[in-house]
């Protein structure tokens, strides 16, 4: 019993202390920035598509179509 605790907890440290669970490219606050320039990137497109369909305004300078 206690060589399967002391494997288990070992197994444990190993997962925390090597980084297995952390992204392994961005820092937690890189990452934010990037879900929140994305977030705010779809808000507006999200708005630009609703303007469109209800003929509020013309396409803005997030659309890539050529359209006047």
């Amino acid at each position: 019993m206690t060589k399967l605790l002391s494997l288990l907890s070992l197994l444990a440290l190993t997962l925390l202390a090597g980084g297995c669970l952390a992204p392994p490219a961005y820092t937690p606050v890189e990452r934010y920035q990037q879900i929140g320039r994305n977030w705010d990137y779809e808000g507006q497109q999200a708005v630009e598509d609703w303007d469109h369909i209800a003929l509020l305004r013309p396409a803005s300078r997030l659309t890539i179509w050529s359209v006047r």
